[in-house]
């Protein structure tokens, strides 16, 4: 069984529920990371994007994050919850909650945990542009499969 802090879901995130896995008593500090759907990518309007995830390697990789926030920044605590599933204009896609005893070090670990999270979690993003689709071939958004390739093995 995964630690409830690093979860995948289909449901909307309870941004206040992940906060309140972090928090303890030696935190001077909680940061927090909200990724959202954006409308607007260059001149491309976006209409939903889709989430897909092999959610037990997915949810073993945040765990990993965790951990590596927790032996690299000393003090502390660290939750992830990312959405998976069809996805609106402005619903919120993953949210990262980062207790440390400063705040340097609660912002410091939030951006390494979504930077991480683009790097080593196995989660597909399919674009639904107001043009077509597209698949995003890795959360780094440097591969993108074209309709010739989808269905590939």
């Amino acid at each position: 069984m995964g630690d409830d802090r690093f979860r995948i879901t289909k449901t909307t995130i309870s941004m206040e529920a992940v906060v309140d896995q972090v928090v303890h008593r030696n935190a001077g500090a909680v940061s927090t990371f909200i990724g959202t759907v954006r409308e607007m990518t260059g001149e491309k309007r976006t209409l939903s994007l889709q989430y897909e995830a092999y959610v037990p390697m997915a949810e073993k990789q945040l765990a990993l994050i965790g951990d590596e926030i927790e032996r690299r920044w000393a003090g502390t605590k660290a939750a992830i919850v990312h959405r998976i599933g069809k996805l609106a204009v402005s619903d919120v896609a993953v949210v990262i909650a980062v207790s440390a005893p400063h705040r340097n070090e609660a912002f410091e670990a939030s951006r390494y945990a979504i930077e991480r999270i683009k790097e080593i979690v196995p989660i597909w993003k399919k674009e639904q542009w107001d043009d077509g689709t597209s698949w995003v071939g890795n959360q780094k958004e440097t591969v993108a499969y074209t309709d010739a390739e989808e269905g590939e093995g």
